[in-house]
């Protein structure tokens, strides 16, 4: 996997190319048994670890999907990175996206 960042450069680097927006996306069902107990949980308290796996997941496939897209553009890193989740009726979408560079170790 390439260089994530949020930031818009890398110490010790220097940005040689833009090679344009790369983004991930990631659609996730939500599951009822989850739900139930994301309920109870809003209820009586505490966290719902099913949906913050799930988020999870999702989040790393998202990021995993926008790194194999800059790797095919020949990036060598991805920066101004941001990564946003979006709620339907029964789904999640997690979405991420960036902008794939060339770089050159600073001298």
């Amino acid at each position: 996997m390439i260089t994530i960042t949020t930031t818009n450069n890398i110490d010790g680097y220097e940005i040689t190319e833009y090679l344009g927006v790369v983004s991930g996306e990631v659609v996730s069902g939500i599951n009822m048994f989850r739900d139930i107990g994301a309920g109870l949980r809003n209820v009586f308290g505490g966290r719902s670890a099913g949906y913050e796996d799930e988020m999870q997941t999702a989040r790393e496939s998202a990021l995993a999907e926008m790194s194999q897209r800059a790797e095919a553009l020949g990036a060598d890193a991805i920066v101004g990175a941001s990564i946003g989740y979006e709620t339907f009726t029964d789904m999640i979408m997690t979405a991420c996206s960036g902008t794939a560079v060339k770089l050159r170790r600073k001298q």
